[in-house]
């Protein structure tokens, strides 16, 4: 019989990191194990789309809040021989976490690295991430964060790089005769859009021939649209088809100030796209120098990186050449499961960290 994992995914928002989770999903099986699913009610419909309803469960959300009952019945009735957590930040799933380890070893996936308080209340975070059977990151940013903040054994905490599905085909610069930069994500200060708005009205003013467009949705939106007013950007909402999205692009841009390795920026590279990236996590060191790298909130190196794609259509056909291979080598989400499953596999060896 299959080992069986439960995944929980406690989020009120669908992004990378619900994503991720359907890689896994969908490649549990190939590499040994029996995968079923917990999520809370804010991402149930759109993971119900893509997971068979036998293998899901969907329950009201606990991110922030001291317990967790309904994760853990949830989790108890899939009888797991592992449980792995998302975790949007250090503290936010401490609840989920607890419930996981109430029913089984538990495995902890740190997507973003945050805040882990102080005093007491990083005591408390620091007891409870010890007691996990491991700690998997796609950044060596989340890695250290855990291991120096939170106290857990190097050993048990490990970096395994993000993976997308890598189309057989990708669209590639869509050659349009206005170059087209696009960006998505969620409509929050982290994603900077607000620097790239800035970029593109520097470019604007240079006479620069530019369209943008923002995909996505978020509390900072009103605020965006006023700061683009004028220029020729365009919202264009919650993206439910991500390719369809980034065959319209000619350059895609990753404008974000906190990251660890997004998932969009390697779906841009699998498509084949040129790609300008903020120096965040571990983007430079997944891209290489297959994608240009800037600071963080710096307007002035962003327009510069948008300007060198922007105005030579052969660097843009080098570099989306470039970033698709780099993508077909390493990016795969093949090789982000296989990675994945090694750590459950172990973690179900040798059980959970510290004890209580």
């Amino acid at each position: 019989m299959s080992p069986r994992v439960c995944f929980v995914a406690d989020s009120d928002a669908w992004g990378g990191a619900e994503v991720y989770l359907t890689h896994l999903m969908g490649r549990a099986e190939a590499n040994g194990w029996a995968a079923s699913l917990v999520c809370a009610e804010p991402v149930a419909e759109r993971f119900a789309a893509m997971v068979p309803s036998d293998r899901l469960t969907a329950v009201p959300l606990a991110r922030h809040r001291p317990e967790a009952p309904a994760i853990r019945a949830a989790v108890a009735a899939r009888h797991p021989d592992v449980v792995a957590v998302n975790l949007v930040d250090p503290p936010s799933n401490a609840a989920a976490l607890a419930a996981g380890l109430a029913v089984a070893p538990t495995v902890g996936v740190l997507h973003l690295a945050g805040d882990t308080g102080s005093g007491e209340r990083r005591s408390a975070l620091a007891a409870l991430y010890r007691r996990l059977a491991a700690v998997v990151s796609p950044s060596v940013e989340g890695r250290r964060q855990v291991t120096s903040e939170l106290g857990v054994a190097a050993e048990r905490v490990h970096v395994v790089p993000n993976g997308v599905a890598v189309p057989a085909v990708p669209s590639g610069p869509a050659g349009r005769l206005v170059p087209r930069v696009g960006a998505l994500g969620r409509l929050t200060g982290q994603k900077g859009f607000d620097v790239l708005i800035q970029a593109v009205r520097s470019l604007v003013a240079d006479g620069r021939p530019v369209e943008a467009v923002i995909g996505g949705a978020g509390r900072d939106e009103a605020a965006l649209r006023a700061a683009a007013a004028g220029l020729p950007v365009t919202f264009c909402g919650f993206v439910t088809d991500v390719r369809v999205f980034l065959a319209g692009l000619d350059v895609f841009c990753l404008s974000s100030r906190h990251e660890a390795l997004p998932l969009v920026l390697l779906e841009a590279m699998a498509e084949g796209l040129p790609c300008v990236a903020t120096d965040v996590g571990d983007v430079a060191v997944a891209v290489g120098e297959d994608a240009l790298v800037v600071p963080p909130g710096d307007v002035t190196a962003l327009s510069a990186a948008l300007t060198a794609v922007l105005s030579d259509p052969g660097r843009r056909a080098v570099l989306g050449t470039r970033a698709r291979r780099r993508a077909v080598r390493e990016m795969d989400a093949g090789l982000m499961a296989e990675r994945t499953f090694a750590v459950l596999d172990r973690a179900q060896r040798t059980g959970s960290g510290d004890p209580p």
